[in-house]
């Protein structure tokens, strides 16, 4: 439980989210969100820290006790790519993953792609908007709650609606 607690309240925090909001969006209570955080909670069953933390875009993971070779990893898009290819299926051209990239390490954006970086901050899974996130923290050393930040503050100027 202290894995979950400390994920939770440092997520959250990144994100700018109030224990309010997350309970809203996570569909529980704010009690239930502080007791989390805190550790103080009893019982807390599968389905609602699975709600608690897809509002955060985490999720429960359970590994083998023992892992077996599978053979080649297959090779997977990128979280840039794949928010890049989400945010322009309603539109003709498309944003690249290098548009987003700077995007959300600059918080500029250019008037091409402004339908593209607002379809995206307001249609995207967190659990997406998370591993963008991840990404750039990982590849580029940018700090999370900075990308989380911009993220906000884009949302806001472009007044979208969903988790911000």
């Amino acid at each position: 439980m202290p894995e979950l607690s400390a994920a939770v309240k440092i997520r959250r925090g990144d994100m700018g989210l109030t224990q309010s909001r997350l309970a809203a969006l996570s569909g529980l209570s704010r009690a239930t969100v502080n007791q989390v955080e805190t550790g103080a909670i009893k019982d807390l069953s599968l389905s609602r820290a699975a709600r608690l933390l897809r509002a955060l875009g985490l999720a429960v993971t359970v590994t083998a006790p023992r892992t077996q070779a599978r053979g080649p990893a297959l090779a997977r898009d990128s979280a840039l790519v794949l928010a890049a290819r989400t945010a322009g299926v309603s539109y003709r051209g498309s944003m690249s993953a290098g548009a987003l990239e700077e995007v959300m390490r600059t918080g500029l954006v250019p008037h091409d792609i402004l339908p593209h970086v607002r379809a995206l901050l307001d249609e995207a899974s967190p659990a997406l908007l998370a591993a963008v996130v991840e990404q750039l923290h990982l590849e580029d050393g940018v700090e999370r709650a900075q990308v989380w930040r911009t993220m906000r503050t884009l949302a806001h100027q472009l007044k979208c609606s969903s988790v911000w």
